[in-house]
C-alpha cells in the first residue's frame, strides 16, 4: 500500500468522525425523510461490500503518475476544505441530509454564495480527488454519492422553499446548486 493510500484513508476517517462528533452540537430536528435514511444505508453498504472485496484498491485502476496523483490529493484536500468551511459555516444549523431543524436560519454567506449546497459539492469533489490519487474505482463511489446528493437537494430545497419563501427563490435564481456557473 502506498503512502498517499494511507494518508487519503487516515484523513477520510478523521473528517467522517469529526463530522459525526459535530453533528452532536446541532439544532433539535423537526423531521427528517424515511427515503433519505434507506438511499443512506444503500450506499454505506454498497461502499463497504466493495471496500471488503479489496474492489476501491484494485492495483489495476492505480494511476503512477505523480503529477495526477499530486491533482488528485490537491481535489481532495480541496473538496474537504470546502465541505468543512461550508459545515462550519452552517453551525447549529446543520442538519443530516433532508432532515428539517427547528428555527431554521438561510445561510447564504461563506461558500453559500457559490453554490446552495457546498458541503456535497466539496465531498464529491474530495471523492475525484480520491479516485485520482488513490484508485479509479472511487469514481463509482463519486457516482452513487453525486446521486444522491442531487436527490438530496432536491428535497432539502422543496423544504427550503416552503421555509423561506420568498428569500429562498430569490437565492435560488442567483446561485448554482453545486457547481459554481454551471449546475
Amino acid at each position: 500500500m502506498r503512502t498517499v493510500d494511507v494518508v487519503v484513508a487516515a484523513v477520510w476517517i478523521v473528517f467522517w468522525v469529526s463530522w459525526v462528533a459535530a453533528s452532536l452540537a446541532t439544532k433539535a430536528t423537526r423531521s427528517r425523510s424515511s427515503s433519505g435514511a434507506a438511499v443512506r444505508v444503500t450506499i454505506i453498504v454498497a461502499i463497504f461490500v466493495l471496500v471488503r472485496a479489496r474492489v476501491l484498491r484494485g492495483a489495476g485502476t492505480t494511476i503512477d503518475d505523480p503529477v495526477l496523483v499530486g491533482l488528485g490529493v490537491a481535489l481532495f484536500a480541496l473538496g474537504l476544505g470546502l465541505a468543512v468551511w461550508a459545515r462550519v459555516r452552517l453551525g447549529r444549523n446543520w442538519g443530516t441530509p433532508m432532515s428539517e431543524k427547528d428555527d431554521p436560519e438561510l445561510v447564504t454567506a461563506g461558500p453559500y454564495r457559490f453554490v446552495r449546497h457546498p458541503i456535497y459539492s466539496g465531498i464529491i469533489l474530495g471523492m475525484v480527488g480520491t479516485a485520482l490519487a488513490v484508485s479509479l474505482y472511487w469514481l463509482v463511489v463519486a457516482a452513487l454519492a453525486g446521486g444522491y446528493f442531487v436527490y438530496s437537494a432536491t428535497v432539502e430545497e422543496r423544504i427550503m422553499a416552503r421555509n423561506f419563501p420568498d428569500s429562498y427563490l430569490e437565492y435560488k435564481r442567483s446561485t448554482k446548486m453545486l457547481v459554481p456557473f454551471l449546475f
